[in-house]
């Protein structure tokens, strides 16, 4: 999807307007590894209770949510995931790299994020984690292709990216969130730094968003992207909005039912599926009436599926396969 900018608001409005809808947001609910690490801890303390205690008492020195001490780049399971990204994340920017060790592209980008993670002087910390062998962080991730890297400050994710980037890609990608995250954490740009001047027209959008007029929020993000085609965001922002609604708007039962030589059935069948978090069948659903269809139906379904590549990073592994089992069925 789209890398989240420095309006947030916009993408938990979309939340507002579908929870499955989240993930295209980036978001990712993290409360429950929070909860269960947290129920862990408290069993264990109950299980050592009878015997004298042999460090200082939870919290001593720093709190509750002071940064554990660690490197630069530390590795990271399901049972250290609170403590090693949530806890450190309340003082500490904390990148977390989704990866596995069958993952080609995984071992190309992850040097680069441990080089720059040893120069970032704590500004940043890197975690690892093997998402084969941490299924629990992976569900709560959504993790659907990686190599995934995703920000988290304060206890919740702030932006992500899939696919290797560049070191200057990722250095810029980092920078602009530091900025974003002003001095909350240390590594911010101080909170009195001039602030970026608000868009009164887009902040009108997400009122508009925030209030419920999903269809008003729709029109106004429309009409300033028509104005200035330049403005990426409000783009975006359209984009998925008009995809949430559309396919809210689809009976789930579509996805069974939908005739193969249906053309309108399965574009509808693929909204559902997209909704639902499967692209690939998605893709694929919309792929195959291309393969069987001619002339204005052809023309149809290659479209649609073009606008719905438009969601996602062009870079995201599932997208840049489907564009190509898309370019086989077309020639």
């Amino acid at each position: 999807m789209t890398r989240p900018t420095n309006r947030q608001q916009a993408a938990a409005a979309r939340q507002q307007a579908a929870s499955a809808a989240a993930a295209m947001a980036g978001a990712v609910d993290l409360s429950g590894l929070k909860e269960r690490a947290e129920a862990q801890q408290r069993a264990a303390a109950q299980r050592s209770a009878p015997s004298a205690p042999t460090g200082p008492p939870p919290g001593a020195g720093g709190g509750p949510s002071a940064a554990p001490a660690g490197g630069a780049v530390i590795d990271v399971t399901d049972a250290t995931f609170e403590t090693e990204v949530l806890a450190r994340s309340q003082q500490q920017l904390v990148l977390v790299d989704l990866w596995a060790e069958w993952c080609e592209p995984c071992k190309q980008l992850s040097p680069v994020l441990e080089s720059l993670a040893a120069r970032a002087q704590g500004a940043w910390v890197l975690a690892k984690i093997d998402v084969d062998a941490n299924q629990r962080v992976a569900q709560a991730f959504r993790v659907q292709s990686i190599p995934m890297v995703v920000a988290i400050a304060q206890g919740q994710p702030v932006s992500a990216f899939n696919g290797v980037k560049s070191e200057a890609e990722i250095s810029a990608w980092v920078g602009e969130i530091l900025g974003q995250l002003g001095d909350v954490l240390p590594g911010g740009v101080p909170a009195d730094a001039a602030p970026e001047p608000e868009d009164p027209r887009m902040v009108a959008a997400e009122q508009a968003l925030n209030s419920g007029d999903f269809e008003g929020a729709l029109a106004a993000y429309r009409t300033i992207a028509e104005a200035e085609p330049s403005n990426t965001e409000a783009a975006s922002a359209a984009r998925n909005l008009e995809f949430v609604l559309r396919a809210q708007a689809h009976d789930p039962s579509i996805v069974e039912s939908a005739a193969p030589a249906d053309v309108d059935a399965q574009l509808a069948a693929a909204d559902v599926l997209l909704l639902a978090q499967q692209p690939d069948a998605a893709f694929d659903r919309i792929i195959n009436v291309v393969k069987v269809t001619a002339g204005d139906d052809r023309t149809r379904a290659r479209t649609r599926l073009l606008e719905l590549f438009e969601l996602f990073d062009p870079a995201e592994p599932f997208v840049v396969s489907a564009r190509r089992r898309l370019a086989t069925a077309l020639y």
